[in-house]
């Protein structure tokens, strides 16, 4: 199950900067993390904090229509 989650959370996080069109440093600089977090997410190091969740929902829920399908599916 764990896995499952690190995949889901690294897929997040890798079709929300793509869709804003963002580098990894970009997004980091967006949610206030690092450079390395943001890596450590999508490369499944590390699952995003319950605060970095919020942030990248918030985000998901300031795109609008752009972003409900990601909410759908992720949260």
């Amino acid at each position: 199950m764990f896995a499952a989650q690190e995949t889901q959370s690294a897929n997040l996080v890798r079709e929300l900067r793509f869709r804003l069109g963002l580098t990894q440093e970009q997004l980091a600089a967006e949610l206030g993390v690092t450079f390395a977090s943001v890596n450590r997410w999508e490369n499944r190091k590390v699952q995003p904090s319950p605060m970095a969740l919020k942030l990248l929902r918030q985000h998901l829920e300031q795109m609008g229509d752009r972003g409900v399908d990601l909410l759908d599916r992720y949260f």
